[in-house]
């Protein structure tokens, strides 16, 4: 039996089955009708599967409840789940080589190319305000509570030098006056640097 057409039936053997095993009925069968529109999209069973698997529902069509307006309240999304979203303002976590893009996708080129697109959607989620985290060092797991071995992060490899020129870089918390530098101090650091990389040549 083709698909979808086999999960369609077997959408129609549950409705039929939900009367008796649920209090709720009526409202799961929209999730199942739901589901089966869902279904109908995807070219094939692994597809929808796998994509249910990375973008599962948050919630159930239940009927809505009293809102609370007055709350701030902050949406956490895997880029995946934030497809077709849109908000004021977004924040991306961990953009450093190792997440995005993801250490065990960097195999061949086509990979990185998706994991470059996933940064692209994440991006293009916010509408007024976008800031892009990239931590400074991750701590190692397995140590002791006040253990302090970490490892320093890269920046994604999809933001390389040339393109900082488009960002507002900051650093939080801020350091103190007489710790952020000077132009100067700032020159003699990349001039260490050009000699640094000369002593390799």
């Amino acid at each position: 039996m083709p698909w979808p057409t086999d999960f369609e039936l077997a959408c129609r053997w549950y409705e039929a089955q939900m009367p008796r095993l649920y209090d709720d009925f009526a409202v799961r069968a929209l999730d199942i009708q739901q589901l089966a529109r869902i279904a109908a999209t995807s070219p094939s069973r692994q597809r929808f599967l796998t994509e249910l698997t990375l973008d599962p529902p948050s919630a159930t069509s239940g009927e809505a409840g009293m809102p609370l307006l007055d709350e701030d309240y902050l949406i956490l999304s895997t880029i995946h789940s934030g497809k077709g979203q849109e908000w004021s303002a977004v924040s991306v976590l961990n953009v450093v080589d190792g997440c995005i893009p993801s250490d065990v996708a960097t195999r061949n080129s086509a990979e990185i190319e998706e994991e470059r697109r996933l940064l692209y959607v994440a991006m293009t989620r916010a509408k007024d305000g976008l800031d892009l985290i990239v931590p400074q060092r991750f701590h190692v797991t397995q140590q002791m509570g006040l253990g302090d071995r970490h490892v320093y992060a890269g920046r994604s490899r999809f933001i390389p030098n040339r393109l900082l020129g488009h960002f507002e870089q900051t650093s939080w918390p801020s350091p103190a006056p007489e710790l952020q530098g000077s132009p100067a101090s700032r020159q003699a650091a990349i001039d260490l640097a050009a000699k640094m990389r000369d002593m390799w040549r």
